[in-house]
């Protein structure tokens, strides 16, 4: 199965390589981009999750794309659909999400990518729905799920099952975008 990439007017969403292991390791290091994760990963851990997204696109056709700035070619994050991957009353279900190294946050860059991956989400899969969902203190992912149309369920709120009973990131915020609703603010 052949890996669909996609282009916005700076991105390249694309296939993941080699070479972006070590920026990738270095994001996935930052304790401020890994704020409302349970930690930071190691070069090792970081290197697993990209087999674990490979693995994905080969499963499922999509998956989190290697982000790329267009104009200097560098790596800069990923943006994405996911099967969500664990039990919930919204799965089975399709997740957006991102994660972009900090000197790349404030340019308008993951809603750029965002979007163009809800767009391939409903015109290209064509998925009935796309959910995100984060910590309730993580205020800027919750703010680029409203700017690119996700509305919060506030009746989807759950715990979320991989962490352990207490921990302190355990509660999530759900947002849900129907392609109904995406189509109708095309």
């Amino acid at each position: 199965m052949s890996l669909i990439e996609l282009q916005t007017p700076r991105l390249c969403l694309r296939r993941w390589r080699d070479d972006d292991l070590p920026a990738f390791a270095a994001l996935n290091a930052d304790p401020e981009v890994m704020r409302f994760f349970p930690g930071c990963l190691s070069r090792e851990q970081s290197d697993a999750l990209v087999t674990r997204i490979q693995a994905h696109f080969l499963e499922h056709g999509f998956g989190l794309w290697a982000l790329e700035r267009r104009d200097s070619g560098a790596f800069i994050g990923f943006t994405g659909l996911l099967q969500v991957g664990f039990e919930a009353p919204f799965a089975p279900a399709a997740e957006i999400g991102w994660r972009l190294a900090r000197e790349h946050w404030h340019q308008g860059l993951a809603s750029e990518a965002a979007r163009a991956a809800l767009t391939f989400a409903f015109e290209g899969l064509l998925l009935p729905e796309v959910v995100s969902f984060t910590v309730p203190g993580n205020l800027r992912s919750r703010a680029l799920m409203e700017r690119i149309g996700l509305q919060r369920d506030l009746d989807g709120d759950f715990e979320h099952p991989r962490l352990p009973e207490g921990h302190p990131l355990r509660a999530h915020v759900l947002y849900r975008l129907g392609h109904a609703e995406w189509e109708a603010a095309q």
